[in-house]
């Protein structure tokens, strides 16, 4: 009977946050739709919208690692209805201004959401901690959390699409910000707190020390971007300082007992290559999005490549990719337990590289695209519900949350370089009718996807090397302080 009720409040917890989930899952799909709407409401060049995710990835990758390593300390709850409250008050701004830089600023603190998929992993995993089967448990409720993430970035932007073209943009901007108050509720008096906070003082000058540097680091990426960036010395130069800022705040966390992020846990050899798996997956999964919408919309009759399609099918597209998305999330639970959590990890890895190598020789037709981001989806989705887990299992007790937060970090590194990277080579080689038109080259689309389909390969062979029980129930005591030393 006490299994059960475990099991039965365990369930209605995992269908409240499913709920935030979706709502995060609006948050990514809801606006992409709209971005040309909003770029002419505040006066601004379309290309001026990168902006906008540079700066919300740029704090997605501070403010995870804190927040993760605070909900360890004082509570998961606790630290997701801050977020979801910051979240929240950014959200109320956008409707509500036509100033770039103030939009700019808001649209960045949005990214507080990106913490709660992480938070509630680690959640989850430590209300489980008297259930048989822990490790499974948590792998299902990530697949379902995942679920209502993609669910919700359909609907999202289906809905945000239809409403932008009968509605005023100020009313449309309040549907998501309502939505996410209505999280603060349903956290607030839904979900209970997780057992057992560790405690401890808070490493804030490691976080000084990790916050220069990835402002370093992704400010210097976002010089690059910009008109002679390339060329410029100073922007490598930034690049550069934000690689060689890592070096104190890994020598401080080293000293430190109770560190915003053990370093250590980059030695263990279940987590190492998960949160290097991690920033490989970022490449693909956060970092080619806009490459494959700008080549579906791409006419082949001007420029001899693409899909030319509209913007209606176009969400298509992206709707089949997220439904692949849910269905691998889904499945993920049910074939690591028949295998095992390593060997589907590396299965799902190779699925993305295959999808994404196939565009090789099929990007010719609609249908073509189309398988090819199935096969991505089904990986990526498995990925995405897979990786926090499987850091949740492998870590020490009192480091879930920072586990699980540190992959969403590298994950979001791994994009804003791919990012980057992948902005550059769409324009080399453009034609001079290209540059009038917008499109990218075709030998940039070449390199994305040759980029994440080697990058996902790499992981799958890195994920060879991991002990092969890791991330199951068998594996836990073993995954705790012993493989940090």
């Amino acid at each position: 009977m006490s299994r059960t009720k475990t099991l039965g409040a365990l369930a209605t917890v995992v269908g409240f946050l499913a709920f935030v989930e979706f709502t995060s899952g609006v948050i990514q799909g809801y606006y992409t739709p709209m971005l040309s709407d909003i770029a002419r409401n505040l006066g601004i060049h379309d290309a001026d919208v990168n902006w906008l995710e540079g700066a919300q990835l740029m704090l997605s990758a501070l403010v995870v690692p804190a927040f993760a390593k605070l909900g360890d300390m004082v509570g998961h709850k606790r630290m997701l209805l801050i977020s979801t409250a910051l979240t929240a008050a950014a959200a109320l701004v956008l409707p509500f201004t036509v100033s770039f830089p103030v939009f700019l600023a808001a649209w960045a603190l949005m990214g507080f959401y990106t913490v709660w998929l992480p938070l509630e992993i680690a959640l989850i995993w430590s209300r489980s901690r008297r259930m048989d089967a822990r490790s499974t448990v948590t792998a299902r409720a990530a697949g379902l959390l995942v679920a209502a993430l993609e669910t919700g970035a359909i609907i999202g932007a289906l809905v945000g699409g239809a409403l932008v073209d009968s509605l005023p943009l100020t009313v449309v901007l309040l549907v998501p910000a309502l939505m996410v108050v209505l999280c603060f509720f349903v956290i607030l008096f839904g979900v209970k707190e997780s057992p057992e906070p560790t405690g401890g003082v808070f490493d804030t000058v490691g976080l000084v020390l990790i916050s220069l540097a990835l402002v370093a680091f992704t400010g210097g990426l976002g010089l690059l971007r910009l008109d002679g960036g390339l060329v410029n010395p100073w922007s490598w130069a930034i690049v550069l300082l934000g690689l060689v800022l890592v070096v104190p705040f890994v020598l401080w966390e080293l000293r430190r007992e109770d560190p915003i992020i053990d370093v250590r846990m980059f030695r263990s050899p279940a987590l190492g290559p998960v949160f290097l798996t991690a920033g490989l997956f970022g490449v693909s999964v956060l970092g080619a999005q806009a490459p494959l919408s700008t080549f579906a919309r791409t006419d082949p009759t001007v420029y001899g490549y693409g899909l030319g399609t509209t913007g209606f099918a176009t969400s298509l597209l992206i709707g089949v990719y997220l439904i692949a998305m849910i269905v691998g999330a889904l499945l993920f639970p049910m074939i690591a337990r028949r295998l095992t959590p390593r060997v589907t990890l590396i299965g799902a890895s190779v699925l993305v590289g295959v999808g994404f190598l196939l565009f090789l020789p099929l990007h010719a037709t609609y249908v073509q695209v189309v398988t090819n981001m199935v096969v991505v989806g089904l990986g990526s989705g498995a990925l995405v519900a897979a990786l926090p887990a499987a850091a949740a299992s492998a870590a020490p007790a009192s480091q879930t949350g920072v586990a699980t937060g540190l992959t969403n970090s590298v994950k979001t590194v791994g994009g804003a370089i791919a990012s980057c990277v992948f902005g550059i080579a769409l324009l080399h080689g453009v034609s001079g009718a290209a540059v009038e038109g917008t499109a990218g080259s075709f030998a940039g689309y070449v390199t994305v996807w040759v980029v994440c389909g080697a990058t996902a390969l790499a992981a799958a062979v890195i994920l060879c090397f991991v002990p092969k029980q890791a991330f199951t129930d068998r594996a836990e005591v073993e995954a705790s302080e012993p493989v940090l030393s």
